[in-house]
């Protein structure tokens, strides 16, 4: 029997954009929670508390409430997604880039908190060092900070990654559960609930859903070790 045949074509295609939308989604949030996270750490400047607690908000609000607030922004008429479509041709609600951007923006802490960890723990002393002989803020943010956050940088993109995977709320607020375009696997398991005779099909996806979210955490945590054995942490 082909394993492939136990889900259905329409079923590969939710895996398949839930892949690309969590893919992308750590693409466009990583380097970003790169910046964040190293100005939470080493920057001292007003309003770091607030961008502090704004970093961290999508975390404790509701996934809806967030789709919602990125629906009035980046909505064909808010004030940002009109600009991307007048200047760009570019339009994100409903689209499969408008759930990658829901799903960058709840999984956005994720990968912060991660890196902030791994920053925290390195020796300012290194920095220090390198400083006294000669090297400039970005050469030593190269050479020395970059590489030995490493380890938070990987397990937060695959932590995000495996979140990202599993993202409903603010993703059916922002981009709709349209087949083919925006339905990931959670919004296709909500979908076959709604269905007569579908909780096999739900359980199917859940089944897949739930093994791709244990094996990014496994993942995640692998790759952390083995990132500080090499780095001697």
């Amino acid at each position: 029997m082909n394993p492939l045949a136990w889900l259905t074509p329409d079923e590969w295609q939710a895996i398949r954009i839930s892949l690309v939308v969590a893919t992308r989604s750590v693409a466009f949030g990583l380097p970003l929670a790169v910046l964040a996270a190293y100005a939470l750490v080493r920057g001292r400047f007003v309003g770091r508390a607030l961008l502090d607690a704004a970093v961290h908000l999508p975390l404790v609000m509701p996934p809806v409430v967030v789709g919602w607030g990125l629906l009035l922004l980046f909505g064909v008429r808010g004030p940002l997604g009109s600009l991307l479509l007048d200047w760009f041709g570019v339009r994100l609600v409903f689209t499969t880039g408008g759930a990658a951007l829901a799903t960058a923006v709840m999984a956005f802490p994720l990968m912060v908190r991660a890196i902030r960890l791994s920053l925290e723990g390195i020796d300012p002393g290194l920095e220090a060092a390198a400083r006294t002989l000669g090297a400039g803020p970005l050469d030593r943010f190269v050479t020395i900070t970059l590489p030995l956050m490493a380890p938070g940088i990987l397990a937060g993109g695959v932590v995000a990654f495996a979140a990202g995977l599993g993202e409903f709320g603010a993703v059916i607020t922002f981009a709709s559960n349209i087949p083919g375009e925006t339905q990931t696997l959670p919004l296709a398991i909500y979908a076959a609930t709604q269905v007569p005779g579908g909780e096999a099909t739900a359980a199917k996806l859940s089944a897949v859903s739930f093994t791709l979210a244990v094996a990014g955490l496994l993942l995640s945590e692998v790759i952390a070790r083995r990132m500080r054995r090499l780095l001697g942490m």
